[in-house]
């Protein structure tokens, strides 16, 4: 075909007009497509944006294969309440992270954590002025240690220089493994991989143990099939008499399918927290905090009841956690609840006004404790 100047020039024309033409309305498409979506206050919004953002608290739990998430998803089932408070529990890595979820992420007041964490970032990590900036709301629950181990594995000798898995960096089982270890003089070779993928590797012999802090009975263990003959290491308690350990015990009925009927395999158990930045009193999250820490307090009744986790029914509110300071907030919502002023016909009431509140002592606590028991049944029988 013979192509002429003409033809060009005529080809060249109509492509211009077309750009002209269709160059606008691109345009004008582009703009509609990138332009800003209207926000809540630009839709009238913004009273409904600040009510809902009012009584929100940040709590960090855990994975979801372990027991923090749970918790922490009980408390704010049983904490929430429409427009006065809302809890958002929050899928972490753990104990460890979550004191540096507490000190540096935006928008997380309380976590779960291990008793011993704290000690972990005051000797090892040394983070500044820890025990003055992460404070404690209440203990929780003992968080038994679990050492998992492969069939031919029967004592801690036999684990020296072997792989084992001491769950992802920032659980509380990084924390809390070195130190079983160092107390029990072998050396391992220590990996840092989620322990639901790590129980996998033990099939294979990639990895020859893991272990894993939580309260029992933990999902991750009870719901695992065991047919490959896994089973628990004893930890001797002789080698951690000291504030952060009691000892523990697992047992047929926490674990059928690794323990066999009527035996039982002695552990540690680690004291859980309930921790919280100490936030100044004059900052807006205190004051979220402080509403957290009256519906928690006032509401603990409730967590000890079904279907909630059988362990709640073990917490003692006002027991002291060793190294650690009780929040401002919570340490005066603990004396109120103490001399709370019932009704006059209500005698628990009465002896809480009667009875002096010292600070600073085990008996302190314990007598606070019980005062706070009598304030819970008074409540209970107010509520027939």
């Amino acid at each position: 075909m013979r192509v002429t100047w003409g033809r060009v020039l005529v080809f060249a024309a109509a492509t211009l007009a077309f750009i002209l033409t269709t160059a606008p309305l691109l345009e004008a498409q582009d703009k509609r497509r990138f332009q800003r979506a209207p926000t809540a206050a630009d839709s009238g919004e913004a009273n409904t944006v600040a009510k809902i953002n009012n009584w929100t608290v940040g709590l960090a739990g855990g994975l979801p294969e372990g027991t923090f998430l749970r918790f922490a998803a009980e408390i704010a089932r049983n904490v929430n309440d429409a427009e006065n408070l809302r809890v958002l529990p929050v899928v972490t890595q753990g104990a460890t992270d979550n004191i540096k979820d507490l000190l540096y992420l935006r928008g997380i007041d309380v976590a779960i954590t291990n008793a011993d964490v704290l000690e972990h970032f005051k000797t090892v990590e040394r983070i500044p002025n820890i025990e003055r900036r992460i404070n404690f709301i209440s203990e929780m629950v003992i968080s038994e240690v679990h050492v998992v181990v492969r069939p031919e594995i029967n004592s801690f000798k036999d684990l020296e220089g072997k792989k084992v898995s001491f769950h992802t960096l920032g659980a509380g089982s990084s924390t809390t493994a070195p130190i079983v270890f160092q107390r029990m003089g072998v050396k391992v070779d220590p990996v840092y991989i989620n322990n639901a993928i790590a129980l996998e590797k033990m099939r294979t012999g990639e990895i020859v143990a893991i272990v894993n802090n939580g309260a029992k009975p933990q999902d991750l263990l009870s719901k695992f099939k065991n047919d490959a003959g896994f089973k628990f290491l004893p930890i001797p308690f002789d080698r951690f008499d000291d504030a952060y350990y009691i000892p523990a015990v697992l047992t047929s009925d926490d674990y059928p399918g690794f323990i066999k009927p009527g035996e039982k395999v002695n552990t540690l158990g680690v004291q859980t927290v309930l921790a919280v930045y100490n936030w100044p009193r004059d900052s807006d999250r205190f004051r979220r905090v402080e509403r957290f820490i009256e519906h928690y307090f006032d509401r603990f009744e409730g967590l000890q009841k079904p279907p909630y986790h059988p362990k709640w029914k073990s917490v003692n509110l006002a027991a002291q956690v060793p190294g650690w300071t009780r929040y401002t907030a919570a340490d005066e919502k603990l004396k109120q609840v103490a001399v709370a002023k019932a009704k006059p016909a209500a005698p628990p009431a009465e002896q809480a006004r009667a009875q002096p509140v010292r600070t600073g002592g085990t008996t302190d606590a314990a007598a606070q404790e019980k005062l706070f028991q009598q304030f819970l049944e008074w409540s209970r029988k107010q509520g027939k």
